[in-house]
């Protein structure tokens, strides 16, 4: 039977739609020659209850967890608790804020230097007379370049392996060292856990920076070195900047489970 006013009088409701759509196909192609002819990309629209942002995740993260939430471990939730603010101005700081350089500050007749070094070196020799203070020479493994220095002390040599502070006392000063009363600031200065012989060039290049400028050229030490700054910071009641933070935190992202230094005169070298 056919059907008045029809365009297609032999086919049947299903041919009908086929062409329609072949119809449609063939004009959408159409529309699309121009474009592709003037070197115009073509972008499918996005299907409906789907979005591009939906995909999209920072630092190509698992899109379920995000990296501060995903950390774990004593470093990584310290970190979190660190107070975050602006770098203050350096406007009165000098050394003496932090008193006497390398004090006896557990009045063992020793000074905090060359008990670090005691500490940090192997095969070290003692000064006669000073009761195993006064560190003659030793061997020291980096922790900062990974690399063995013989240390022999003079005017010449010493400063081959110097003492670092893992949170450099300007820094300190310009993130909340400055309210502290100067006993806690010679604390700061002399803290056996804020103290690691190292390399010394390699300590003159770090300067005053912080974990947002400078780490460790070892990388299998960054993890240790970062978590130290972290409890520093934590006893002392200093905060991070937001890039400091950041940068800590994507250290500690990989290794999950950092423990935080908490025993002050545990040996800073890892390599033993």
């Amino acid at each position: 039977m056919s059907r008045r006013g029809s365009r297609f009088p032999d086919a049947d409701h299903r041919q009908v739609h086929g062409w329609r759509s072949t119809f449609l196909a063939l004009t959408v192609s159409a529309a699309l020659l121009p474009a592709a002819a003037c070197g115009v990309p073509y972008d499918p629209p996005t299907p409906v209850g789907t979005s591009s942002a939906d995909t999209v995740v920072p630092g190509g993260s698992d899109p379920t967890v995000e990296p501060a939430a995903a950390r774990s471990g004593a470093a990584a939730a310290a970190l979190a608790k660190l107070p975050v603010k602006g770098r203050a101005p350096k406007t009165g700081y000098t050394r003496e804020q932090f008193g006497q350089r390398w004090a006896d500050i557990d009045k063992d007749g020793c000074d905090q230097r060359n008990q670090v070094l005691a500490r940090d070196m192997d095969k070290e020799t003692f000064k006669p007379g000073t009761k195993n203070c006064v560190v003659l020479t030793g061997s020291l493994r980096d922790p900062y370049t990974a690399r063995t220095i013989a240390f022999t002390r003079g005017a010449d040599s010493s400063s081959d392996v110097q003492i670092d502070h893992v949170i450099a006392l300007s820094d300190a000063w310009q993130k909340g060292a400055q309210q502290l009363d100067a006993a806690t600031r010679q604390r700061i200065g002399n803290d056996p856990l804020n103290l690691v012989a190292v390399d010394g060039p390699t300590n003159a290049r770090k300067g005053d920076g912080d974990a947002a400028t400078w780490l460790v050229p070892n990388t299998k030490y960054r993890c240790a070195y970062v978590s130290r700054q972290v409890a520093v910071k934590a006893r002392y009641k200093l905060w991070v900047t937001a890039a400091e933070r950041d940068a800590i935190g994507k250290i500690l992202d990989t290794c999950p489970g950092q423990a935080l230094p908490t025993d002050a005169n545990a040996p800073a070298n890892t390599f033993r």
